[in-house]
């Protein structure tokens, strides 16, 4: 099994409209562990890490957000995988 993780920012309409809940959801129906967050300039930050594949679909999810959001960027950078996370958590 191919594993992968990535930190992300997403940009646009993506606070107020539930991404953060949706992006969890998303992650756990996928089996990808890691962390969403709101940052103070209004975008969100998330680390997912998991099997390559599942990472993948849930950045594709992440380009279009939920119905009610808008992402007008998608920033990912790739990192070493570390197995540290063991759920996916909303941070605050």
């Amino acid at each position: 099994m191919m594993t992968r993780r990535v930190n992300v920012i997403v940009s646009g309409i993506v606070q107020g409209v539930n991404f953060r809940r949706y992006t969890q959801q998303a992650a756990q129906r996928l089996g990808v562990n890691g962390w969403v967050r709101n940052l103070p300039d209004g975008r969100v930050e998330g680390c997912f890490e998991g099997e390559a594949e599942a990472v993948g679909f849930l950045l594709d999810w992440c380009r279009s957000g939920p119905p009610s959001g808008r992402v007008d960027n998608l920033e990912t950078r790739e990192e070493p995988f570390t197995p540290e996370f063991s759920d996916f958590s909303i941070k605050y």
